[in-house]
């Protein structure tokens, strides 16, 4: 039964991150087939998607609570499921970001981002299977530093994308709302390496 309740934890953090790659996926299907027309519809399953995050975090804050001796510091219990949700939080920003610019057409580094992102949260994903047997995994460092990588390619890709945007377009309006979703597509590769730093400084804490 202990092991049970420890795992209740790690289990939680897994579903929370579940939810992040199904926003990613979600971001990536929406822009491979981009139609402004229908942002609206794709924003409302994007929220939904949120808010069973938001559920599963409250969920845990609730056990938490009344946990007499949680597997890993409380701190860090808290601070990483907050880290987590930023995940799904940063995607839904994307859309809502197109949405409310009215963009109705793609800059072509858009694409290559909503893969990047997807490889983000699915390295996450590959790395929260892990998280129950953090004292003892191989794999965790080597999903913690493919995150890095991943991360550090956004970076790459962020400063190429406003390059482009500031020496080709011209019109003040489409520079300002692209650099608002350059701003937020960045975000969602550094929200992924938070989580995975915060791992890494879980397991140096508790190993």
């Amino acid at each position: 039964m202990a092991k049970k309740e420890n795992n209740f934890y790690f289990d939680t953090f897994t579903k929370g991150i579940h939810y992040a790659n199904d926003a990613a996926t979600l971001l990536q299907s929406s822009f491979e087939n981009y139609n402004a027309g229908t942002l609206k519809e794709r924003i409302d399953r994007m929220h939904e998607i949120e808010h069973a995050a938001d559920t599963v975090k409250h969920d845990m804050m609730e056990h938490l609570v009344k946990e007499f001796l949680p597997p890993i510091e409380r701190e860090d219990i808290v601070e990483l499921s907050h880290i987590i949700d930023d995940v799904t939080d940063s995607i839904e920003d994307v859309l809502l970001g197109m949405y409310m610019y009215n963009i109705t057409a793609l800059r072509p580094e858009v694409l290559d981002f909503s893969k990047l992102i997807s490889d983000c949260c699915a390295a996450l994903k590959e790395m929260a299977a892990e998280l129950y047997n953090f004292r003892k995994s191989g794999i965790l460092r080597e999903k913690i530093i493919e995150i890095n990588r991943l991360e550090e390619e956004g970076d790459r890709l962020y400063t190429a994308a406003m390059r482009r945007l500031y020496t080709e377009e011209k019109d003040a309006v489409a520079i300002l709302s692209w650099t608002t979703v350059y701003d937020r597509l960045e975000k969602c590769c550094d929200c992924c390496e938070d989580v995975a730093d915060m791992v890494e400084q879980v397991m140096m804490k508790n190993s």
